[in-house]
Parts: C-alpha cells; sequence; structure tokens
C-alpha cells in the first residue's frame, strides 16, 4: 500500500507538528467454514488475509477529531455529541469504535487520523470490521489504554451493532485483532474460547471469486435473519428452555413445528445446526489432508446459505454451480451475503483453466466481471513501523 505517500498526504492535509502520526494496519478475512452461526454462538474457522485497511493517527491535543478518507478524497471534523453520519457512513465504524471505548471509563483525546485500503468493499472480506479493530488498536496503543486485542474486537463488534446499526456477530473483528500467519482460528462465538491450527494444503489452495455484486449488510435482509433466528430460539425455547443458543438445538423438523416456527423460521434453523456437522467436517478434513470431504462440505454450506438461511444471489449461485461443473474440489459463498467473494478449494494446476472458463461465462450471463484474487494468511491488527 502507498505508506509513505499517505504520510506526506496527511502531513499535507493536517498539517506537520512535532508529533508524528503513527501507521496501524488490519487485515482483511475469511472464513473457511462456520457462516451466519457467530451471532447465534456458533463455531467458525476463519483466517486473516493480506488484504488490508491502513491508518495513520496522531493526537491532536483538543476535544475533536478529523477523519480523512483515501478512498472517498473526503475530509471530516467529528466533535460531541456523537451521532451517526449518512452523508459519510465511513466515519461511523471510526465514530463508534471511540464510543465504545469510552463506554469502558476511558476517555479518548481528539486525534487526526487518515484511512486507506486495498480490501475490495462490499466483496464480503469485512474491510468494516478492518476499520473498526484497526482503529480501537490505533486509539489503545497511541493513548496507552492497555486494551488486549481480544477486547478490541468486541469493542467493533459493539460500535457497529449500536453506532452503525448492522447486527453483524463477533467472528470479523476477533480474527482481525488475534490472526496469525499461515494459521486459522477455530472459534467458539459463544465463550471466545479459540485455537490455532495449522494446515497443510500441498497441491491445494483456497483462492476467492468476487462477483462484483457489492453488498451492503445494513441495507440487507441481514438484520432480519438474524431477528427471525432470535425468535425462533425463544418458540423453542418455551418447549425446550435447556437450549440456550440455536446453534446446539438438536431437534426435529416436527418437534420445531410444534414449537410454533414459520416455515422461514425452520429454515434458518435447519442451516444454523447442519452448520455445526459441516464444521467439525471441514476440521477433521483440513486436519487430515482429506480435501475431497472439505470440499463436499463446502458445496452443502452454500446450498444451505441459498436455500435454507436465503441469504445469497443468482450471481453467487451461478459461480458455485459453474465451478462444481467445471470439476473443482469445494466452494461457497462467503461473508453476510447478497453479493461479494465466493471461497473455491481446488488443486493448484486447475487455477488458469478456471479462470479462464469463469471469466467468459459469468460475462455472458451478466455482463459483469469476475475478479479473482489469490492471498496469504497472514498476521492480525499491528503497528507498522515507518
Amino acid at each position: 500500500m502507498r505508506s509513505k505517500e499517505n504520510l506526506n498526504h496527511f502531513e499535507s492535509i493536517f498539517g506537520k507538528t512535532n508529533i508524528k502520526p503513527r501507521l496501524f494496519e488490519a487485515p482483511a478475512r475469511i472464513n473457511i467454514i462456520g457462516e451466519h452461526v457467530d451471532y447465534l454462538g456458533g463455531t467458525v474457522l476463519p483466517a486473516a488475509i493480506n488484504f488490508a485497511v491502513q491508518v495513520y493517527l496522531r493526537p491532536n491535543h483538543s476535544e475533536y477529531y478529523q477523519f480523512h478518507s483515501i478512498t472517498y478524497n473526503e475530509t471530516l471534523t467529528i466533535k460531541r455529541p456523537f451521532q451517526p453520519n449518512q452523508k459519510s457512513p465511513w466515519t461511523d465504524y471510526i465514530t463508534g469504535v471511540i464510543v465504545e471505548i469510552e463506554k469502558l471509563g476511558f476517555k479518548v483525546p481528539g486525534f487526526e487520523l487518515l484511512v486507506d485500503g486495498d480490501i475490495p468493499q462490499g466483496s464480503g472480506l469485512s474491510s468494516s470490521a478492518a476499520l473498526e479493530v484497526v482503529t480501537g488498536f490505533a486509539i489503545s496503543e497511541t493513548f496507552n489504554l492497555g486494551l488486549k486485542k481480544e477486547s478490541i474486537a468486541v469493542i467493533g463488534q459493539k460500535a457497529e451493532n449500536n453506532f452503525v446499526g448492522t447486527k453483524c456477530g463477533i467472528m470479523d473483528q476477533f480474527i482481525i485483532a488475534v490472526g496469525k500467519q499461515n494459521d486459522c482460528i477455530s472459534l467458539n462465538t459463544e465463550t471466545l474460547d479459540y485455537s490455532y491450527h495449522h494446515f497443510e494444503l500441498g497441491n491445494y489452495e483456497f483462492y476467492l471469486i468476487n462477483s462484483n455484486v457489492k453488498h451492503n449488510l445494513k441495507d440487507s435482509a441481514y438484520n432480519k435473519r438474524r431477528l427471525e433466528c432470535e425468535s425462533a430460539l425463544q418458540k423453542i425455547q418455551t418447549k425446550y428452555p435447556n437450549h440456550k443458543q440455536l446453534y446446539d438445538v438438536t431437534v426435529s423438523i416436527q418437534e420445531l413445528t410444534e414449537c410454533g416456527l414459520t416455515p422461514d423460521e425452520i429454515k434458518r434453523t435447519i442451516h444454523v445446526t447442519s452448520e455445526r456437522e459441516r464444521t467439525k467436517k471441514v476440521i477433521q478434513g483440513l486436519e487430515t489432508n482429506q480435501f475431497p470431504q472439505v470440499g463436499e462440505a463446502l458445496f452443502e454450506t452454500h446450498d444451505s446459505l441459498s436455500k435454507n438461511f436465503e441469504v445469497s444471489c443468482d450471481e453467487t449461485d451461478f459461480i458455485v454451480s459453474e465451478l462444481k461443473k467445471l470439476g473443482v474440489m469445494g466452494a461457497r459463498m462467503i461473508g453476510g451475503g447478497f453479493g461479494g467473494c465466493v471461497l473455491v478449494l481446488d488443486k493448484k494446476e486447475h487455477y488458469d483453466k478456471i479462470n479462464e472458463e469463469m471469466k467468459k461465462s459469468y460475462q455472458q450471463k451478466f455482463n459483469l466481471a469476475l475478479d479473482f484474487y489469490k492471498f496469504q494468511i497472514s498476521d492480525g491488527v499491528k503497528e507498522i513501523s515507518i
């Protein structure tokens, strides 16, 4: 990224002082398995990847904040009382983090911040969570708040839930905070217990295909899905009070119907509970190099996300269907849905052929380009020496 260039940019916008701005970076993320269960107490298997959001931050010894976005070429001054900014919603992810840190009893002094990034927005790779985590980490480091990375993840999630208004789970912020090069984590999203997993893929690889259908979770049916899941659990608990999370439900479809669930609530529950078994299958498959088993589970997850959870779209369904016809090992939509990226597992030697065939068929079908992204699994949020 343009670190040196952005330092000059920072100083041309905010001026030079005797305090140098510090540079912080947070990665994008993928999730191999465990989709739409991170706000329902489920287990997920994410990894940080080498796309990133970077911020320069410098204290300004005042009561106000100044933010500049390279992407939007926009500079704003933010003052108290904090309110969501409908004209420049990108600022809400930063302001929301300040609000949540202050709820913990800290006072966040004024600062100047410049943000840049190369995470494709609306791609399902969590550019918003990366901005929240890098902001929280930068504030903590700059003002010596001593916040743990796990706490910064929770702050980021609360900023998105409470200030931005998207009822996201904890997974994105958590892996972006604690990620480690070449490792995934399995994260229990109810307890926040996690462990690192190192997988050797050999002749296989994961890569991403961006549908270039931009999603916006705030304006999509994402929040509706969460409400449907919460409503389903409440109905189940009236008859089976021992079930604390939808993810742990083990009752039959007949029993769900007897609890008074609507057809949509039954479908949402089927996705969530069946994802539990697929996640076990994928972790075991990766640990024992059973890649066909992993690929099969990825296809099954996509099918469930499309039909039971109904968060896919024609374009991502087409991509996964065509990839299956072309013989790839496995594929599924990732992220909140309604567009964004598809995660692919396949043999390395097939990549060029798949790239060529898919771009052609997708262009013909939707008059849209596809982007293919190779990635490396990377570290979580960190400070960069300049």
